[in-house]
């Protein structure tokens, strides 16, 4: 525990500030309070609650009087290669050595303090990294004894989950861990970077590791290492090193240990497009991952297991759909493009743009392209909804009408799906709009209503299930209280098992008869260019996409998470066939209407 001399101090600096504002003299004295709290008194807790003021402190003097970050005054002092640099960021990096133990962020931040600014890793990143930095110190700090990372390929998810292991073995130089993948090259390729951590000097293992085992300052680093079994150890020798890289088709048993302080890091155990594609070998891989792999954790040990997931027969989704409620487990998936359709990975350097992952889509299958980049594995065996047509979001000429109707959801993880189309007398049906929410009724309520009056749309219908025919009521009373003439009707839809016949059976007609959107999104020039001519353009939004791909993943043997989208496009094939099959809802006063 900090002594009371000590929180005295650190008080008193604080009044200091709040009288004279933030100087040098302060800064030094916080940082001098940093060392002392976690090297002397060894009180971590206090010692990184005042380092993280002392971070925020070097940043605000170096924003008031360099008109930047501190990390902008190092890019300049860099840039212009002024020798020695500033004090300020040497007092930055050493206030992030103090916490580089206990903080894997601070960790990867000093590791990358000489590489050129131009070269980092972690920093160019951190936006979207800072979430798996974060996970992973959650994962050594044992608030959870699993942890799932699923990204697209190339975004650093293995280089980072690299580094977390050498953080590990500086926290613990005697623990026992393994780094595992599909084949022996590419384990060799685990060792090859981080045997690169740890020895060149380009990064700064070693001064962190005689910084923290002060005992190891006369050893080399590593003190044992073998570019044939691909084994490094950095502390005493032993019979199983610090860390063990090891393709699954290779020699586990008796050779690999994971100590119970130690992790199993599987990356990557499915080869290829090829491997996914065959349920035997599939099986057969996750069969290994158990049986040699899990096999040599010791009682305690944790597990990270990282990849880009190619279907549901991957280990890390089989892992998923058995633990994910479980808390000690956790799961977490970054695709390429976000809720905006924006990329997750424009990195300031070796990015990957928006441009290029909606490229990417409009040229891969949906399905793989769900798979490799947005991590919703697939089944392509009994994909229902496959070889969809679609236009360009310009109606054809002719006379249609105007038709949608609307699967209710009342949130709680399912969406209410109301697809919008226009039927043509030859009975194309171009769906141009949807309505695809997780939200509640105060949320959904108003976008149907105003669906309904925006497109001009006389009929609808409503499933009458779970109170369906309620909701079809506030629809109705919402439309009487703009004067919108609208036939609102409900029909109770079928049971579970029912309900998946109906979607196998109506499914052909649907791809026959249904036109979709197409993924492409008009550029400012182009909308500018419909609008001067008078051309309306329909384009997939955030819901309609979200629509599309649940659609997309739907398969008629197996289960599916979601039903929503193939549900009200079904419900809209049974309308458009036989639009009288319902029940008329009588706008009524409701004891217990709650909206």
């Amino acid at each position: 525990m900090a002594s009371k001399q000590l929180i005295n101090a650190v008080n008193g600096y604080e009044n200091y500030i709040q009288r004279k504002g933030v100087d040098e003299q302060v800064i030094d004295a916080f940082l001098k309070a940093c060392n002392v709290a976690i090297r002397t008194e060894k009180d971590i807790d206090y010692g990184l609650t005042i380092t993280e003021r002392t971070k925020a402190l070097i940043n605000e003097f170096t924003q008031k009087n360099a008109g930047g970050s501190i990390w902008e005054l190092e890019r300049y002092a860099q840039n212009h290669d002024i020798k020695g640099g500033y004090k300020l960021v040497d007092q930055f990096y050493e206030v992030l050595r103090l916490e580089s133990f206990y903080r894997f962020e601070s960790f990867i931040y000093f590791m990358e303090r000489k590489r050129n600014w131009s070269k980092r890793f972690y920093y160019p990143r951190r936006k979207t990294l800072n979430i798996v930095a974060q996970d992973l110190e959650d994962l050594e700090n044992r608030k959870i004894k699993f942890y799932g990372l699923s990204m697209p390929s190339r975004v650093g998810k293995s280089t980072i989950c690299i580094f977390f292991l050498a953080w590990v073995a500086l926290r613990r130089p005697n623990s026992h861990s393994a780094m595992g993948g599909h084949s022996g090259i590419l384990a060799k390729g685990f060792y090859k970077e981080l045997m690169n951590l740890f020895t060149t000097e380009e990064y700064t293992f070693a001064e962190l590791f005689a910084y923290w085992h002060p005992e190891y300052a006369n050893a080399s680093i590593p003190t044992d290492k073998s570019a044939d079994e691909f084994t490094i150890t950095l502390g005493d020798p032993d019979r199983f090193a610090t860390v063990t890289c090891r393709g699954i088709d290779g020699t586990w048993t008796g050779a690999v240990d994971v100590s119970k302080d130690g992790y199993l890091y599987v990356d990557d155990l499915v080869r290829d497009r090829e491997h996914s594609l065959s349920p035997t070998r599939m099986e057969n891989t996750y069969q290994e991952y158990l049986n040699k792999m899990v096999d040599r954790k010791n009682d305690g040990a944790r597990e990270l297991m990282v990849g880009t997931l190619w279907n549901v027969l991957d280990p890390l989704e089989r892992m998923r759909k058995q633990y994910e409620h479980d808390p000690q487990y956790r799961f977490r998936k970054i695709p390429a493009l976000n809720e905006n359709d924006e990329s997750n990975f424009a990195y300031e350097i070796n990015g990957f743009s928006t441009e290029y992952y909606r490229d990417m889509r409009d040229k891969l299958d949906n399905a793989e392209w769900m798979a490799k980049f947005m991590q919703q594995p697939y089944v392509r065996e009994g994909l229902l909804y496959t070889d969809l047509r679609l236009f360009n979001g310009i109606l054809p000429d002719g006379d249609f009408r105007r038709i949608g109707v609307v699967d209710v959801a009342w949130g709680g993880g399912d969406s209410l799906s109301m697809p919008i189309g226009a039927e043509y007398e030859n009975g194309d049906v171009y769906i141009y709009d949807w309505v695809f929410n997780k939200g509640t009724k105060e949320v959904t309520i108003p976008l149907v209503v105003g669906r309904i009056i925006g497109n001009e749309i006389r009929q609808t219908r409503f499933e009458g299930n779970t109170g369906g025919d309620l909701y079809c009521q506030y629809v109705d009373e919402k439309l009487q209280e703009q004067d919108y003439k609208c036939s609102c009707t409900s029909r109770k839809a079928p049971n579970k098992v029912e309900k998946l016949s109906k979607i196998i059976a109506y499914s052909g007609d649907i791809k026959r008869k249904f036109i979709f959107l197409d993924t492409h999104r008009p550029t400012q020039e182009q909308m500018k260019k419909d609008s001067d001519l008078g051309v309306t353009r329909y384009y997939r939004n955030d819901e309609y996409q979200a629509a599309m791909d649940e659609l997309s993943m739907f398969v008629s043997i197996g289960g599916n998470e979601h039903d929503d989208a193939a549900d009200g496009l079904t419900q809209l094939e049974m309308f458009i066939e036989n639009p009288n099959n319902t029940a008329k809802v009588e706008a009524a006063v409701n004891p217990f209407r709650r909206y």
